[in-house]
């Protein structure tokens, strides 16, 4: 899948993986070297998250349920904590895949 803004009509990721399941969300990026450009992780659900013995930074987007954009958090660091109240689910991307200001807090999101 996907995923554009809606408000400028950019293509935020190319690939979008989801984590759903226990598993798969407690895992995450977790062991990974690197993210490849283009390519986000989808975790939901999810209000919160860390960086705990993650390897690389990460552009981390909060979206609430209707897909609006709720928080951005780009370039988090390894062994930093982030949340977001309202937030439905989590993007995680490759630090620094964001454009500055390309994407803000309720811009709408379409998943593809």
């Amino acid at each position: 899948m996907a995923m554009d803004n809606q408000r400028t009509g950019e293509r935020v990721a190319d690939h979008v993986r989801e984590a759903s399941n226990p598993m798969t969300r407690s895992v995450g990026l977790l062991g990974k070297k690197t993210l490849p450009a283009g390519e986000a992780l989808l975790i939901r659900p999810c209000w919160s998250i860390h960086t705990w013995f993650m390897r690389f930074a990460i552009d981390v987007i909060f979206v609430d349920r209707e897909d609006r954009v709720v928080k951005v958090v780009p370039n988090m660091k390894p062994w930093r904590m982030a949340m977001a109240k309202g937030a439905h689910y989590v993007i995680e991307m490759r630090g620094g895949s964001l454009n500055e200001g390309g994407l803000v807090p309720g811009d709408q999101l379409v998943l593809r």
